[in-house]
C-alpha cells in the first residue's frame, strides 16, 4: 500500500512539469507521442523542426493532436514551428503524431517537442505582476497550486485504481464462472461416455 501511495505521489509530482522530447520523424510513416491526462488540465506545448542535423534538406511536418475519443484538437500542415493549447474535455490518452508532408524528405527530421501540462503552463511572471506578489509569497502561492495539482492527480490515480480493480474482479468472476462451466461439461460428457460404454458392453455381452 504504501508503496502504490508512493509511486501515485511520484506520478503525481512528475506530471506537473514540462516535458521536452526529441522525436526522430522518418521518411515515410508517423511518429507519435502520447500523454495520460485528467480532465479539466491546460495543455500548452510548443514544436519545432531541429535543422542542424539535416543542413542539406528542409523539409516541413504535418502534426495532428486528438483527444481520447478521436477529437482533432490540433492539426497543422507544411509547418516548420509550431503551436498547440487545449483544455482537456475528458480523462485519458492525448496523442500527438508528426510526419513529413513535403516532397524534400531528406533522411527524416527531428523534432523538438516541449509538451507542458497543468502547473507547468503557469506564466507566474505575469501571475506576479498582476496580483503584487514576489519573494517567499510568490514561492508559497506556487506551492499551493503545486499542492492542489497533486491532489488533484492523486483522486484522478484513485478513481482509476477503482476502477480497474472492478474491471479486474468482474474478469476474475466471469474467469470463475467459465472454468465451472467448462467442469460441469467435462463431468456431463464424462458420464455421457460412461453410460454409452456401459451400453456398448452389454450389447456385446462384455459385461
Amino acid at each position: 500500500m504504501a508503496a502504490t501511495l508512493a509511486l501515485a505521489v511520484v506520478l503525481a509530482v512528475a506530471s506537473l512539469h514540462a516535458e521536452a522530447v526529441w522525436l526522430d520523424v522518418p521518411q515515410s510513416g508517423t511518429k507519435c507521442v502520447s500523454e495520460e491526462i485528467q480532465s479539466n488540465v491546460v495543455v500548452l506545448s510548443d514544436y519545432s523542426i531541429m535543422y542542424e542535423s539535416h543542413p542539406y534538406s528542409h523539409p516541413t511536418i504535418a502534426v495532428k493532436v486528438t483527444s481520447p475519443f478521436g477529437n482533432t484538437l490540433h492539426h497543422n500542415e507544411n509547418a516548420t514551428v509550431g503551436q498547440f493549447a487545449f483544455t482537456t474535455a475528458e480523462a485519458g490518452n492525448y496523442l500527438a503524431c508528426f510526419w513529413i508532408d513535403s516532397a524534400e524528405k531528406g533522411s527524416g527530421v527531428s523534432v523538438n517537442l516541449d509538451w507542458k501540462i497543468g502547473f507547468a503552463t503557469k506564466d507566474w511572471d505575469a501571475i506576479a505582476k498582476k496580483e503584487k506578489i514576489e519573494g517567499v509569497e510568490l514561492e508559497l502561492r506556487k506551492l499551493e497550486v503545486a499542492v492542489q495539482a497533486i491532489h488533484q492527480n492523486l483522486i484522478y490515480l484513485k478513481a482509476r485504481e477503482a476502477e480497474m480493480r472492478t474491471v479486474s474482479e468482474k474478469t476474475n468472476a466471469r474467469v470463475a464462472w467459465f472454468s465451472i462451466l467448462s467442469l460441469g461439461v467435462c463431468i456431463a460428457v464424462s458420464i455421457l461416455q460412461l453410460w454409452h460404454l456401459q451400453g456398448f458392453f452389454r450389447k456385446k455381452k462384455l459385461i
